[in-house]
C-alpha cells in the first residue's frame, strides 16, 4: 500500500509509479509528431486505407505505414483489414477530443501554434476576405432553416464518410465551376475538416469572388464529431 512521505511526498513502489507513468507517456510520444496530429486529423474525417492517408498527407508510403503503426501500439487507431487492404480508423471519439484539446491548449499556451495557423491560413489567394464565422450551436440552432446551406468542401469520401446532416457536398477544388449549384438568396455556411484546415477559408473566398457572400463553421468535422453532434452518411 502506497504511504505519505516527509512533505508529502508518495513513498508507494517508486519503480511501478514510474513505469506507469512511462505507459502514459508512450501515448503522448504517438501525439508528439506533427505528420501523426494530420493523420488523426485526417481519420477523424472517417476510415481510410494507408494509400489515401499517405496521398493526403504527403507521405511515402512507408513512413506513413510507420507513423499509423506508432498511433495503433498507442491505442489511438485501429484497423480493419479487407483483402490484401489495411484500412484505418480512430480508436474511439474521445480520441478526437483528445486532439481538440490538443489544439484548445496549445492555441492558449504557445503563442507560436497561433502564429503558425495565421501563416499558413496567409497562403490563400486572398487571404485580405476573411468570411464571419458561425458557431456550432448557432448552426444546430438553424438546422431547420430553409434558408440556409450547409456547404461540405472537403473531398468526396470524407463527405460520404460522415458529414452534418443536410450539406451539400462540393469539394473546393470544384466549387467555382460548379457555383450556380450553392441556391442564390440563401445563408451559405462551409465547413471543412476542422480548426487547421484551409479548406473551408478557400470556399468562403471563392463564393465571395462569385457575389456569394458566405459564412464558416467554427472548427470542423474534427470538432463537430468531437462534441458528439449528429451525422450522417451517404455516397456524395
Amino acid at each position: 500500500m502506497d504511504s505519505i512521505g516527509e512533505n508529502g511526498a508518495d513513498v508507494g513502489d517508486r519503480q511501478l509509479k514510474s513505469e506507469m507513468f512511462d505507459q502514459l507517456a508512450s501515448v503522448g510520444k504517438a501525439l508528439a509528431n506533427g505528420k501523426r496530429l494530420e493523420l488523426l486529423e485526417l481519420l477523424a474525417q472517417g476510415e481510410r486505407g494507408v494509400d489515401a492517408l499517405a496521398q493526403a498527407a504527403g507521405l511515402g508510403l512507408s513512413t506513413a505505414s510507420a507513423h499509423l503503426q506508432l498511433l495503433r501500439r498507442a491505442g489511438l487507431v485501429v484497423t480493419r483489414r479487407e483483402g490484401t487492404s489495411i484500412h484505418y480508423r480512430l480508436a474511439g471519439w474521445d480520441v478526437a477530443r483528445l486532439l481538440q484539446s490538443l489544439c484548445t491548449i496549445a492555441e492558449s499556451h504557445a503563442p507560436a501554434v497561433e502564429k503558425a495557423r495565421a501563416a499558413y491560413l496567409n497562403t490563400r489567394p486572398h487571404p485580405a476576405h476573411d468570411a464571419p464565422e458561425i458557431s456550432r450551436q448557432e448552426l444546430m440552432n438553424m438546422a431547420d432553416d430553409a434558408a440556409v446551406t450547409v456547404l461540405d468542401v472537403r473531398p468526396e469520401e470524407e463527405y460520404a464518410a460522415a458529414h452534418i446532416p443536410g450539406a451539400l457536398s462540393i469539394p473546393v477544388e470544384e466549387l467555382a465551376a460548379r457555383i450556380a449549384e450553392v441556391p442564390a438568396g440563401r445563408q451559405v455556411v462551409a465547413y471543412c475538416r476542422g480548426a487547421y484546415c484551409v479548406l473551408a477559408y478557400e470556399a468562403a473566398d471563392t463564393l465571395h469572388a462569385a457575389g456569394r457572400p458566405a459564412r464558416r463553421l467554427h472548427g470542423g468535422m474534427l470538432e463537430w464529431r468531437a462534441n458528439d453532434l449528429p451525422t450522417e452518411s451517404s455516397a456524395a
